[in-house]
């Protein structure tokens, strides 16, 4: 339970707080939370989803923080006020310059819940039609279609390693197409 909170660090994307909590063992002590506003992230399948291998569209994206090149699906942070499938709509959008016919929600997961609040809502996408890309200045993207089959061989082999990228993949692959 939260008994006081103090704001470090406010951020273009994120918020750093120092809480003081009460433990449930009764204790207190104090613990630094990165608040975020939550975020979508879709798989947006090129060719029916229900095929023997579709078809997905994945991203190369430049990741500072990485250190280089991740493979990826189509994400970004929720907008002020902004619902998640709205936000996986846009960011499919402007990643990739596809729109999507039908968006299925998947899950959704708390990234690292030790020090953050995020949410990420999973979804998956067909019936992919044409549009803008638009990213944002900071993006540097590669879009690149690739069949289930090699996406899941790379999450196995480790060259796919983002985490709502590997869940959401396997969850769709398991849960939606196996169903």
């Amino acid at each position: 339970m939260q008994l006081a909170t103090r704001r470090v660090y406010a951020g273009r994307v994120v918020r750093l707080d120092v809480d003081t909590v009460r433990f449930p063992d009764g204790s207190t002590g104090e613990l630094e939370l990165i608040r975020h506003p939550g975020a979508a992230a879709v798989v947006p399948c090129l060719t029916d989803p229900k095929g023997s291998d579709p078809t997905i569209l994945m991203i190369k994206q430049y990741r500072y923080a990485a250190g280089g090149l991740l493979w990826e699906v189509p994400a970004g942070t929720l907008d002020s006020g902004e619902a998640p499938e709205a936000c996986a709509r846009r960011e499919l959008l402007e990643e990739t310059g596809v729109t999507a016919e039908r968006l299925e929600p998947l899950s959704a997961i708390l990234t690292t819940p030790g020090f953050t609040d995020e949410v990420i809502h999973l979804f998956m996408a067909s019936g992919l039609g044409r549009g803008t890309a638009a990213p944002e200045r900071d993006e540097f993207i590669e879009v690149v279609p690739r069949p289930l089959s090699e996406v899941l061989a790379g999450i196995r082999d480790g060259e796919i390693r983002d985490a709502k990228t590997m869940v959401a993949i396997l969850y769709m692959a398991r849960f939606r197409l196996n169903a």
